[in-house]
């Protein structure tokens, strides 16, 4: 019996080894990954430095990023066409066995079209291939060490959750994702649930020994009276609401994509760049993945009509861009969306009744953990990754009522998680059959 045990020790700290140097090495590639798309993306400022805010800026701009999407999109249709997009669903569909991961491919393809896309001005955010690389790094280590099968999944589900957490620095909300998302295909046992975690530790080290330490958008949200609850439950109906239509733009706009590059291959990447850079110049809040932009509209006093334009107008370049065929997550671009929709909603709220108006930086953060879960389906995966992102943990009650509400409404309205969404439109369009499991009936479903 203590042979046994000794054996199964071994094993588990022999796995747990891998899994900090996946950890490691996500960390490491999710933050050259930033470092590279944030040092790039200072070319809109030097553009207009060099010959001003007129309409040559607006044309160069426009050519800057055409072309960077045309590369990024060739890159990836050439060599690793999974790439495109993001990685969860491809991530799930390789746990499920139905998706192949061949990382020597897409380790190099979603780094360079990656930053590629990500520094084009595209709205597009850099979890999608901090996610994949992660996973990818995890496969080549299960390949090098020869793994079983539970063991390889549970090694690449690490890979994934220590990809995200490189994007966000938000190691245990990285945890939980892997636990509420890939839920059906995640192998749980002690070994890989204490690999996932060990993998997100390590990961989160590495980015804030090289970016720096502190949560990525630092908001300052004074506590909210108890009274006041009864507005986040009406924001989440209202993000509830949005996130459907935004799952159903996404899956819309991924089909009509592959109806025009089915005649035109480069039509949808050169028409998506070319206004988006054009956009760049003339109205910036449309354009990127734009974090900062949270930071801005936070400290400003915009009228609720200014941020519901912003709204419309980066629901559209949200969705055109992820339907260009590059590589990019949709996390970043639901939270600015999020947070310009909370901020709106707070001022229509503060109009009708002044009493609302100061809870409007709360109702934004609120948001933000409302749209995802809205989404994504993970209420509390949308909960912990505002927290975490922000800081703004004096409002846990608020931001937790909204993620159940919007998750809630999500449902009654019939939307469906949407990487269970991507990972069925990749899955039929490869020809491959899929098990569809029975839908929960609970509010986490």
């Amino acid at each position: 019996m203590a042979k046994k045990q000794g054996e199964t020790r071994g094993a588990e700290g022999r796995f747990f080894l891998l899994a900090a140097l996946v950890g490691i090495g996500a960390g490491a590639g999710g933050t050259a990954l930033h470092l590279s798309v944030d040092a790039l993306m200072t070319w809109p400022r030097l553009l207009v430095d060099q010959v001003g805010k007129g309409v040559l800026a607006v044309v160069l701009a426009a050519i800057v990023t055409a072309l960077m999407t045309l590369l990024s999109a060739a890159i990836v249709r050439r060599y690793a066409p999974e790439a495109a997009g993001s990685g969860v669903q491809e991530v799930e569909g390789a746990l499920e066995g139905l998706r192949p991961l061949r990382w020597r491919r897409v380790l190099p393809v979603k780094f360079v079209a990656g930053v590629l896309s990500l520094s084009s001005g595209l709205v597009l955010g850099r979890e999608g291939p901090t996610i994949h690389i992660g996973a990818s790094i995890a496969a080549a280590v299960s390949d090098w060490r020869k793994l079983g099968k539970l063991e390889r999944n549970g090694l690449i589900a690490a890979g994934a959750a220590a990809g995200l957490a490189a994007a966000f620095n938000a190691p245990l909300a990285s945890v939980l994702f892997v636990i509420e998302e890939t839920r059906r295909q995640f192998p749980y046992t002690f070994k890989t649930y204490m690999g996932v975690t060990i993998a997100c530790v390590l990961s989160a080290f590495v980015t804030e020994d090289i970016a720096g330490v502190g949560p990525d958008l630092d908001i300052a949200v004074a506590a909210v009276p108890l009274w006041s609850l009864a507005a986040f439950l009406g924001l989440g109906l209202v993000i509830g609401a949005l996130g459907v239509l935004f799952n159903f733009l996404v899956l819309r706009g991924l089909n009509l994509a592959a109806a025009i590059g089915a005649r035109a291959p480069h039509a949808m990447p050169l028409g998506v760049g070319l206004v988006i850079g054009a956009l760049v110049i003339v109205l910036p809040e449309a354009t990127m993945g734009h974090e900062e932009l949270i930071l801005d509209l936070v400290a400003a006093k915009n009228g609720a009509f200014l941020l519901l334009a912003i709204v419309a107008v980066r629901l559209i370049t949200s969705v055109a861009s992820y339907s260009s065929g590059v590589p990019g997550g949709i996390f970043a671009p639901i939270l600015t969306l999020a947070a310009c929709a909370g901020l709106a909603f707070g001022g229509v709220l503060g109009t009708v009744l002044p009493g609302f108006g100061p809870i409007s930086v709360a109702l934004a953060v609120a948001a933000m953990g409302g749209l995802f879960t809205a989404s994504v389906r993970a209420p509390l995966v949308g909960v912990v990754l505002t927290l975490e992102l922000t800081g703004a943990y004096e409002i846990l009650l608020p931001v937790l009522v909204t993620c159940l509400v919007a998750n809630v409404t999500a449902e009654w309205l019939g939307g469906r998680p949407i990487y269970e969404q991507l990972l069925d439109r990749t899955l039929k369009r490869a020809g491959i059959e899929r098990a569809r499991p029975e839908r929960e009936t609970s509010g986490l479903a």
